[in-house]
């Protein structure tokens, strides 16, 4: 007779088995699931501080242009008043001023940032981002609009 040999267990195994890559995977994917949120949801925080960051700027710059020319602000209104700061101007005394700014800022969603100044009812000008969905939310009635102003953040 014939004895039957048995395989004796290898003492190293070379690879793992599908079901082990196949579990090993799943916690990947829920671990993934979880923290994924949390990424980007801190990716849209970033993008709004910076946002904000950046009015600060701008709104710095009209500052200085309003000290030169004895505290008023430009009365145009839209994109077109914050690409003037991106030239040379010539101040209330009639001297030429160097730029405020080097270059056009831009929102962190890549869209221009929008100006209006009413001298009959503003303290100080109003510098916007249209936010995330790069549309104009009328103001303090805007969900993602971002704003100089604390009315259009409360």
């Amino acid at each position: 007779m014939k004895s039957m040999k048995r395989r004796q267990p290898s003492a190293r195994r070379s690879a793992f088995t599908l079901l082990e890559l196949l579990i090993v995977l799943a916690i990947i994917v829920a671990i993934a699931a979880m923290v994924a949120p949390n990424l980007l949801s801190s990716q849209q925080d970033a993008n709004i501080q910076t946002t904000r960051a950046t009015i600060r700027t701008i709104e710095d710059a009209f500052k200085r242009k309003a000290v030169k020319n004895n505290g008023v602000f430009d009365g145009e209104n839209g994109s077109g008043a914050i690409q003037k700061l991106t030239e040379q101007w010539e101040d209330s005394m009639g001297q030429q001023q160097q730029p405020l700014l080097e270059e056009v800022p831009r929102d962190a969603w890549n869209h221009e940032f929008q100006y209006s100044y009413d001298s009959n009812s503003d303290l100080k000008p109003r510098i916007w981002s249209f936010g995330p969905d790069g549309e104009d939310g009328g103001g303090s009635h805007s969900t993602d609009d971002i704003s100089n102003l604390r009315r259009d953040t409360e």
